[in-house]
C-alpha cells in the first residue's frame, strides 16, 4: 500500500484550489512590548474600532478566546476567560466582608466587576466611575456577556476620573472599593499613585476594604512592588494581603490584586467556607469556589520575595 508521512503534531494539512481561497484570512492580534508578546488570530474584519479621548477601544472576535475587548492595543478581556479575573476581584472581599453593601468600582466600564457584584442580593448601591464612555458603549454593544448588568436599578454609573471622584468623595462612604484600572499608563497612571490610595482609605467605612489590580509581578514586578509599598504605608503591612488569578491572556498568565483592610479584616481566616461554596454552586460560578479564595492567598517563595511584608 501507499506510504503515509504523519504531520507534525498540531500542524493541519494545507488545502488548494477553491479550498484554499475559502479560508479564513489569516490574520492576527498582537499585543507586544519590546521583549514579549501574545498573538490572538481573529476572525478578520474588527467588530468595534474607535478612538475615544483617551485612548483606542477595540473589540475583535477571535477564534481561541471568542470576542476581546482591548484598549491601546492591550487584551482586557476576553470570552473564555474574563471570569478568572472577575470572579476573583468581586467575591473575594464580598465573601469575606460582613455586611457589604455599598460599593464602588473605579473602571471596569466593560461590566464584568458590576456583573459579579450583583450577583449579591444584600448590596444595595454599586457606583461605578468610568473615564472612558466610549468602553461602555462598545461593551454594551459586542460584549453582552460583560455588559449585562449595567442597567441593574442598584448601579449608579458615572463617566468621570476616578481619581478625582474619590478626592470630592465624603467620608467613610463605601463598604468596598475595587481599582479595576488598566495598566498604569494613560488614563489609569493617577490610580496607582499615593493620593489616590489615601483618598480610597478615608472614604472606606471602619471595616471597608479596597481591592486592586495589582498587576503581574513576574511581568511588571517593579509596579507589583511599588503597590504594595504604598499600600503597607496607608493600611499598615499586616493588613495588606496578595492574592492571585491565573489569566491566559495577561502577560505570563499570572496576575495579583491586593486586598487591603481598614479594620483589620483577614482575607481568610473566619471564611464561611459553607456559605462560600453555596454562593459558588447556585451562581455557576466557573473560577472561585471556598478553596480558591483561601489557595489563592498561597503565595509561591518568589513572589512572597517581592513583598514589603509578610502575608
Amino acid at each position: 500500500g501507499k506510504e503515509f508521512t504523519p504531520l507534525p503534531q498540531g500542524r493541519e494539512p494545507e488545502e488548494s484550489g477553491l479550498a484554499a481561497v475559502r479560508r479564513t484570512r489569516d490574520v492576527w492580534f498582537t499585543e507586544r512590548n519590546r521583549r514579549v508578546a501574545l498573538s490572538l488570530k481573529h476572525k478578520g474584519d474588527k467588530l468595534f474600532d474607535a478612538r475615544s479621548a483617551y485612548q483606542r477601544v477595540e473589540v475583535y472576535d477571535t477564534f481561541e478566546y471568542g470576542p476581546m475587548l482591548a484598549l491601546d492595543g492591550m487584551i482586557m478581556c476576553t470570552r473564555q476567560d474574563e471570569y478568572a479575573y472577575h470572579e476573583m476581584i468581586a467575591h473575594v472581599p464580598m465573601l469575606r466582608h460582613p455586611d457589604p453593601r455599598r460599593v464602588l468600582v473605579i473602571g471596569g466600564g466593560d461590566g464584568g466587576t458590576v456583573r459579579e457584584l450583583l450577583r449579591h442580593s444584600s448590596l444595595q448601591e454599586v457606583v461605578l466611575v468610568e473615564i472612558d464612555q466610549v468602553v461602555i458603549d462598545a461593551s454594551r454593544k459586542h460584549l453582552p456577556f460583560l455588559s449585562e448588568s449595567l442597567d441593574d436599578a442598584r448601579l449608579q454609573i458615572h463617566i468621570a476620573d476616578g481619581k478625582e471622584y474619590v478626592q470630592e468623595t465624603d467620608d467613610e462612604r463605601f463598604d468596598l472599593i475595587i481599582v479595576d484600572s488598566n495598566d498604569p499608563v494613560g488614563p489609569s497612571k493617577g490610580l496607582f499613585d499615593e493620593a489616590f490610595y489615601r483618598n480610597a482609605h478615608r472614604i472606606l467605612k471602619a471595616e471597608g476594604i479596597l481591592i486592586t489590580q495589582s498587576e503581574s509581578p513576574r511581568f511588571n514586578s517593579a509596579v507589583f512592588r511599588d503597590v504594595y509599598r504604598c499600600l503597607g504605608g496607608i493600611f499598615g503591612p499586616p493588613q495588606v494581603h496578595c492574592y492571585l488569578s491565573f489569566i491566559p491572556t495577561y502577560p505570563t498568565g499570572m496576575w495579583s490584586f491586593s486586598f487591603s483592610a481598614k479594620g483589620g479584616l483577614h482575607p481568610t481566616a473566619g471564611l464561611d467556607m459553607v456559605r462560600s461554596d453555596a454562593f459558588s454552586k447556585q451562581q455557576g460560578l466557573r473560577y472561585y469556589n471556598a478553596a480558591m479564595h483561601a489557595a489563592a492567598f498561597a503565595l509561591p517563595p518568589f513572589v512572597q520575595e517581592m513583598l514589603p511584608h509578610a502575608t
